[in-house]
């Protein structure tokens, strides 16, 4: 047992577009935009001169629809759409004060209505591939009276155009801790995830070593960090019995590694009673 998985780790003055604002909404709260997404957390953003809008920014991880949206600053939700195949899909827009709004895009879940108020870092909904999109993502905008502006995160402005990592602040003072370990850490040296899911309490990962053939599968914990608690993960060949690493751990269960050459493969994990099984795929 890895001993690193049990053991516990520790009214003001604005200005804006020329304009001298005193008293009332800030229009420096543009300033206090986060990542969407949730402390810690390394995303690919893209911005694109073709893009619509130009300063918009597209933004990926690995297995990355579904995971958590979060309110980059707090606001008031104005609108929850939802477009079908065209257009944004569904799509959220927040309002921030001053002129000030977020958009957040191509969602497969909303988490949040039209009235409510909602806190930095506060989730209201989870990537996806909806209305126009080609593949899982987040399409994100920043406006101004209703004029996308170039997006600013922790003050500063974002790479245009081109592709850059960033790194979540978002609620970094004082949210949720995050955990310390990647699953690729988890697998070690030569790992790639290529799919992924989340069940209550953790992300389960399955990772592939194209340098020696073996598949690997982790639960990584997002609550009760540190603390020892029921978490597991699993990975079954066809054909062949399963192996599951299941117990009490601190921050993630397995690795479980296997080669498949020639076959598929079925992965999992659980927190309690939260399960997610996929069916045999990723055939080798």
């Amino acid at each position: 047992m890895d001993i690193k998985r049990m053991l516990s780790g520790v009214a003001g003055l604005a200005i804006g577009l020329g304009v001298l604002v005193i008293g009332g909404p800030q229009a420096g709260a543009a300033t206090n935009f986060e990542m969407p997404f949730p402390c810690g957390q390394t995303w690919q953003g893209n911005t694109r001169t073709g893009h619509s809008p130009a300063q918009a920014v597209d933004l990926n991880r690995g297995a990355d629809e579904g995971d958590a949206v979060v309110a980059s600053a707090s606001g008031k939700v104005t609108k929850v759409r939802n477009e079908g195949s065209t257009s944004y899909g569904r799509w959220i827009e927040i309002d921030h004060g001053s002129g000030w709004t977020t958009r957040y895009a191509h969602l497969s879940a909303q988490r949040v209505s039209v009235g409510q108020s909602v806190s930095q870092g506060q989730t209201i909904g989870n990537v996806g591939n909806t209305g126009g999109s080609t593949g899982a993502h987040l399409h994100y905008e920043q406006l101004l009276n209703g004029s996308p502006q170039k997006i600013k995160w922790s003050g500063d402005t974002i790479l245009y155009y081109g592709t850059k990592n960033y790194k979540s602040n978002n609620k970094c003072g004082g949210g949720a801790p995050t955990n310390p370990y990647t699953p690729e850490e988890a697998c070690g040296d030569g790992y790639k995830v290529i799919d992924g899911a989340n069940v209550e309490g953790a992300r389960v990962s399955l990772l592939y070593n194209a340098a020696n053939g073996y598949n690997c599968v982790v639960a990584i914990k997002t609550t009760k960090l540190g603390t020892a608690s029921d978490v597991g993960a699993f990975l079954e060949v066809q054909g062949e019995a399963r192996t599951t690493d299941r117990d009490e751990y601190g921050y993630y269960a397995g690795p479980v590694k296997k080669k498949a050459p020639g076959k598929c493969v079925k992965w999992g994990g659980m927190v309690g009673s939260s399960t997610y099984t996929s069916g045999f795929e990723h055939c080798g």
